[in-house]
């Protein structure tokens, strides 16, 4: 409680105590007993209430949420140029009063969702883009009062800011804007883009009608019941073409997994054959050293000695022609 208000209460009090006390004198002088003593205090309480009243009247307490704009019948205009700010402040009893408005910032939300609008209905925004199609948008404007400019403000609309300005310039220009894009542009690519022209030309339009537009909510945008089927069935349509693309893509890649095992084991098959090939000349080459080794090592004694012992076991008598040196002619191992 302010002091203003306490002033008011103790005034009220003697005013009711002045009532009584004047009731008393009239009971007493009807039977003729005395009042002298109750006089003075008609007198005095009389005084008081008086006094008290006009105080608490141009004693004025202002919250630190709000801001007063005093109406007088003193001077021109019937307003004072200067608001009262947060505090105790003293007007003229009786000649002045004292309008309050709100310091803090206010939210007017336009919505389709009955617990959200401020009017209890469905009062979201319809919007015909401009390729024809319908579309219902959700929004909250965020806004204060200017402080400097609150005696304009009340000049101007008095209380009825809210409604008459803040939705009918919400509304118009939120069907300006979004009626230069596209409903995919809206709900896509230039949704970002849109919110912004549309917080730009508020605040433009706040600031001249004594207002600080502090933000744009763009809370929700609906199609129209046969768009929203048709982008339902362009999205199933769509989900089905990637699921086919997704199934031929598998297909390719199975084929070619199989084809590059298939290259695989031909890539193998050759290196193999190759392999065995390589393995077999060198093989040969080896063989054929081997046996050139062999040939430049043999003599006609060692030949004639291998040869002997590759007798039959079963020989006992040989019988060696006359004039021959060797038991037995060797072979020739001139090649032609």
């Amino acid at each position: 409680m302010n002091i203003s208000s306490l002033l008011q209460g103790i005034a009220s009090f003697a005013w009711v105590g002045l009532f009584g006390v004047v009731v008393a004198i009239f009971i007493r002088a009807s039977r003729n007993q005395p009042v002298k003593g109750l006089t003075t205090i008609v007198i005095v309480l009389g005084v008081s209430a008086l006094l008290l009243t006009s105080i608490g009247a141009g004693l004025v307490f202002i919250e630190p949420d709000e801001l007063g704009v005093v109406v007088t019948v003193l001077g021109t205009g019937g307003i004072r140029p200067d608001p009262l700010d947060s505090g105790l402040h003293w007007i003229v009893p009786f000649a002045e009063r004292v309008e309050r408005f709100p310091r803090v910032n206010q939210t007017y939300t336009m919505s389709s969702v009955v617990d959200e609008s401020e009017d209890g209905g469905d009062d979201s925004i319809q919007v015909r883009t401009k390729d024809g199609q319908q579309v219902f948008i959700d929004a909250s404007v965020i806004y204060a009062v200017d402080p400097l400019k609150v005696v304009d403000l009340y000049s101007t609309w008095r209380f009825n800011y809210e409604d008459q300005f803040v939705r009918t310039q919400a509304r118009g220009i939120i069907r300006d804007v979004a009626s230069q894009y596209g409903v995919e542009e809206i709900v896509s690519s230039k949704r970002a883009e849109m919110a912004q022209l549309i917080t730009e030309e508020l605040e433009r339009n706040f600031a001249l009608n004594n207002l600080i537009m502090r933000d744009f909510v763009l809370r929700n945008i609906r199609f129209s019941d046969e768009y929203a089927a048709a982008v339902e069935q362009k999205q199933i349509a769509e989900q089905q073409a990637e699921q086919a693309r997704f199934v031929v893509e598998s297909k390719k890649q199975e084929a070619e997994q199989a084809r590059q095992i298939a290259q695989g084991q031909a890539d193998a098959a050759v290196i193999a054959a190759s392999g065995a090939a390589e393995a077999r000349l060198i093989e040969a080459q080896a063989e054929a050293e081997a046996n050139r080794l062999l040939a430049a090592s043999l003599t006609s004694e060692l030949i004639q000695y291998q040869y002997i012992l590759n007798l039959a076991p079963g020989v006992q008598t040989i019988f060696v022609p006359s004039g021959n040196q060797f038991i037995l002619p060797l072979p020739n191992t001139t090649t032609p």
